[in-house]
């Protein structure tokens, strides 16, 4: 391959996802390397979590940024928020315990924007290491004595999604004896499993890691798979609560189930293909920035000074959401996430007469 062809054009890139802005900010001497991207601010700020990441190379961590801070518009989009996408990530090993300096630095990167993108936790994240953020920015969410973990509000939505599909798919919403495959035991899957678990579900899990499936196992009764045995157990609904891209080309025709619902980012590996693939199989599938948008509404309620009964209200909503998508894709004939797409892309049309971009 000629040289020309293998150049990374990052403009062009940028261009087809219609990205406003992407920082790459550098502090060798504490081993931070970090990246965020802005997708759209029609709305208000940029807002979306940090993801602390061992990338193959830097190329993927961008695209990784790229393809999260665009999720992060339409799940805004869709839910009803007045903020913008945005998403940063953190190219290194989450497991180094010496954090202090590494969240501080990426403090200043998130100040260097002066309000334009507001970040908080996300994958290899939590609160204790927003405080460290918070000595450097005001623009950060998710803080301890705040609004904290947003795990019980994403997995309470997820659940409440999971009920807006059961009831779609089955004519009665109780999740009281179906079977759910919940993929990935972090905070948000084990609260998912304990929502579910309440109303009577029959649960089979999976995790990479087996204390956290062991934890599950005992708290809750459930049946546990190996990871890749998981797409094929026959059951009413795959709950994927760990990375994205897991509704690829090796997994779709192995699914068993007749609802895909979960909490895990960018589900679909390729949206164009995966999306339509669930749909011809009749698969009904919620869309995840749909489905998952509790936290952020968790974080959106810190910054609103809302109450944690409210936001957990708010993210309640997220079964009538799905179901206007569902009406939509049905009258349309279309698949469920592109229904969530044109709902989404309306709204930020619409906020386009009042103003283009966030400017603190």
């Amino acid at each position: 391959m000629a040289e020309s062809e293998k150049r990374w054009d990052i403009f062009e890139v940028m261009s087809e996802g219609c990205h406003e802005q992407l920082v790459i900010w550098n502090e060798p001497e504490v081993g931070y390397r970090g990246i965020i991207a802005i997708h759209d601010t029609t709305m208000g700020p940029a807002l979306g979590g940090t993801r602390f990441w061992n990338y193959a190379s830097d190329r993927e961590a961008v695209v990784d940024a790229l393809r999260l801070a665009r999720g992060m518009t339409y799940k805004a989009a869709i839910t009803g928020l007045n903020l913008g996408g945005g998403k940063s990530v953190i190219w290194g090993d989450n497991r180094t315990k010496d954090r202090e300096m590494i969240f501080r630095a990426h403090g200043r990167a998130v100040e260097s924007l002066q309000g334009r993108y507001i970040t908080a936790e996300d994958v290899g994240t939590s609160p204790d290491d927003m405080e460290f953020v918070s000595m450097e920015t005001a623009h950060v969410a998710g803080l301890v004595g705040r609004s904290g973990d947003p795990s019980p509000v994403t997995a309470y939505g997820v659940y409440r999604g999971i009920k807006a599909c059961a009831a779609v798919e089955y004519g009665n919403e109780s999740l009281a004896g179906r079977h759910v495959l919940v993929q990935g035991l972090g905070h948000v899957g084990y609260y998912l499993c304990e929502d579910l678990a309440q109303e009577g579900a029959k649960l089979t899990v999976t995790d990479i890691d087996p204390e956290r499936v062991q934890r599950v196992v005992e708290a809750f009764g459930a049946d546990a798979v190996a990871p890749d045995a998981i797409y094929d157990v026959e059951a009413d609904v795959f709950a994927p609560c760990a990375m994205g891209a897991v509704i690829n080309d090796d997994t779709i025709d192995r699914l068993q189930v007749d609802i895909v619902a979960g909490g895990a980012n960018n589900q679909l590996a390729r949206g164009s293909v995966h999306g339509p693939g669930l749909h011809e199989r009749g698969v009904l599938y919620a869309p995840d920035y749909v489905i998952n948008a509790g936290g952020l509404i968790n974080v959106y309620g810190e910054l609103e000074g809302w109450s944690m009964e409210r936001s957990k209200r708010k993210a309640g909503d997220i079964y009538n959401t799905l179901l206007r998508i569902f009406d939509l894709a049905k009258s349309e004939r279309i698949p469920t996430d592109t229904a969530a797409n044109h709902l989404a892309e309306q709204r930020l049309r619409e906020a386009r007469h009042l103003q283009r971009t966030y400017l603190p």
